[in-house]
C-alpha cells in the first residue's frame, strides 16, 4: 500500500465515488471536492501528490484552478478528467499545465495505469516543474524559489502574493490578464471583491522594478479590461 494522495476535482457524484473507491482500492489516499472553490481551499491545507480535474465545474472552473496550481504548488501534476474532448480543448488543457487529458467516458483500467505511470515519473524528478524559477528583463532579476528580487532600489524580497502575481503576469506575457483571472488565480476568489488589492500591486511593481513609475515599460494597466506585463 502506498500513501499517494489524490485530489478529485469533480461535481458529478456518482463518478466521483467510483473514481474514489477504486483509487482507494489501489492503496492511494483520496479526497474529494467538487467545485473549484473547495479545490483551491484545500490545497492550501493538504499535502496531494497528484490531482484529477473536471473542467466545467461549479465556481471557478478547472482551467483556473489548474493554473492556481502550477503557480502555488508546481510539483503536482494534474489529469484533466472532462466531457470537453475536441482537439482544442485538449490543447488549452494541455498549455494551462495538465500532464494529461482524458476524456469522458473513460477506460477506468487506463486512466489508473496513467496515474501510476505520471506519479512514477514525478518521483523521479521528470515532471510538474514550475515553468519560471527565475527571470530577468530590464535591470532587474528576479527568484520566484526565494522571492529574492533585484530592482532599481536594490536587492529586497517580495511577498508571496507579490511572487504569484508577478509570475502570473510574466507567463502570460504580452498577454492581458483579467481582473478576474488573477483574483481566481492567485487569490482564489470566485466572487469578485470590490478592491484595489490588485492595483496597489502594480503600483508596487511599478516602484520596484520601473525607472520611471509614472511612465512605466514593463506593468500596464489596461483601463477596464486588465493588466499586462511587457519585457
Amino acid at each position: 500500500m502506498n500513501e499517494q494522495r489524490i485530489l478529485i476535482v469533480e461535481d458529478e457524484v456518482d463518478i466521483a465515488s467510483l473514481l474514489k473507491i477504486n483509487l482507494e482500492a489501489e492503496g492511494y489516499k483520496a479526497v474529494h471536492v467538487n467545485n473549484g472553490d473547495k479545490a483551491i481551499q484545500i490545497l492550501k491545507e493538504q499535502k496531494f501528490h497528484l490531482a484529477l480535474m473536471d473542467i466545467m465545474l461549479p465556481g471557478i472552473d478547472g482551467l483556473t484552478v489548474t493554473e492556481s496550481i502550477k503557480l502555488t504548488h508546481p510539483q503536482i501534476p494534474v489529469i484533466f478528467l472532462t466531457a470537453r474532448g475536441t482537439s482544442q480543448d485538449k490543447i488549452t488543457g494541455l498549455k494551462k499545465g495538465g500532464a494529461d487529458y482524458i476524456t469522458k467516458p473513460f477506460n477506468l483500467e487506463e486512466l489508473l495505469l496513467r496515474i501510476k505511470n505520471i506519479l512514477a515519473r514525478t518521483q523521479e524528478g521528470k515532471t510538474a516543474k514550475s515553468i519560471i524559477s527565475r527571470f530577468e528583463f530590464g535591470n532587474n532579476k528576479v527568484n520566484f524559489d526565494s522571492y529574492e528580487a533585484e530592482g532599481t532600489k536594490g536587492i529586497f524580497t517580495l511577498t508571496k502574493k507579490e511572487a504569484l502575481l508577478l509570475k502570473l503576469l510574466i507567463e502570460n506575457e504580452n498577454q492581458v490578464v483579467s481582473r478576474e483571472k488573477i483574483l481566481q488565480t492567485v487569490w482564489g476568489y470566485s466572487v469578485y471583491p470590490s478592491t484595489r488589492t490588485i492595483d496597489n500591486f502594480i503600483l508596487s511593481f511599478r516602484k520596484y522594478f520601473e525607472s520611471n513609475p509614472k511612465k512605466p515599460a514593463f506593468f500596464h494597466s489596461m483601463r477596464g479590461v486588465g493588466y499586462k506585463f511587457t519585457a
